[in-house]
């Protein structure tokens, strides 16, 4: 059954930086779109879409998203918002309510640095892939913010507290982040609870911080760090190494 377009305007002031029509990766067993947002409070050097950090007005706005997906109701599964970091956005919750009402699955990709606007959309979402940077002593190290640790930690309590599927996961770079840190990390996330971990290797594609991207990320031993963890938690993989 089709739905008829029902843009409200806090969804019209979703500023949107792109959008991918099919992946099968960004949501785990959906077919889905992914809608990328713009801006970013963060500044870690190895993000792969540094060109989303600055709002800048420009692209295609909510009303040709949500047209688009009009036209592929029953095709798709799911819309996966990611970023930039989606929750920086007025838009969002009003973009998620209407995804809904076209009958997809919604998706959250997030960081978690506005831990309030996060509780107020997690009703909505069906699977969120949070990303933790770090053991929380050294988060402000990757996001180059003073104070992103309080704010991520408070975000993944309320994401665990929420009962909506999702997997934590953490990105590694040699440069900046020790085995054993990689360790502390993942006692502290089993702590709070985290049942759903994910490593991934760093990719160079779009990262604009030349010193990252010399060489693959350095060398983890993937072996010992999947020995060490696996253990920990109920799912645990390593993605791209």
């Amino acid at each position: 059954m089709n739905h008829a377009p029902i843009s409200q305007p806090e969804a019209l002031a979703l500023q949107v930086g792109g959008l991918t029509p099919l992946t099968t990766t960004d949501y785990p067993g959906q077919l889905a779109a992914v809608v990328f947002s713009q801006g970013c409070p963060w500044r870690c050097g190895y993000c792969h879409n540094p060109h989303l950090i600055p709002r800048t007005g420009d692209g295609e706005g909510w009303s040709a998203v949500e047209s688009f997906l009009l036209r592929r109701q029953g095709l798709l599964d799911a819309v996966v918002f990611s970023g930039g970091e989606p929750t920086l956005q007025s838009g969002l919750l009003e973009a998620c309510r209407a995804v809904r009402e076209m009958g997809f699955k919604v998706g959250l990709h997030t960081a978690g640095p506005y831990p309030e606007r996060l509780g107020a959309v997690l009703p909505l979402l069906d699977w969120v892939g949070m990303d933790i940077k770090a053991p929380f002593s050294a988060y402000d190290k990757i996001t180059q913010t003073p104070g992103s640790a309080v704010r991520a930690r408070e975000s993944l309590s309320l994401l665990l507290e929420s009962g909506v599927e999702y997997e934590i996961r953490t990105t590694l770079h040699a440069g900046l982040l020790s085995h054993a840190q990689v360790l502390e990390l993942a006692h502290e996330l089993a702590d709070a609870g985290v049942r759903h971990f994910v490593l991934q290797a760093f990719r160079s594609q779009g990262c604009a911080e030349p010193l990252l991207c010399q060489g693959d990320g350095g060398v983890f031993s993937w072996d010992s760090l999947r020995a060490e963890i696996q253990p920990l938690f109920q799912r645990f993989s390593i993605r791209g190494a």
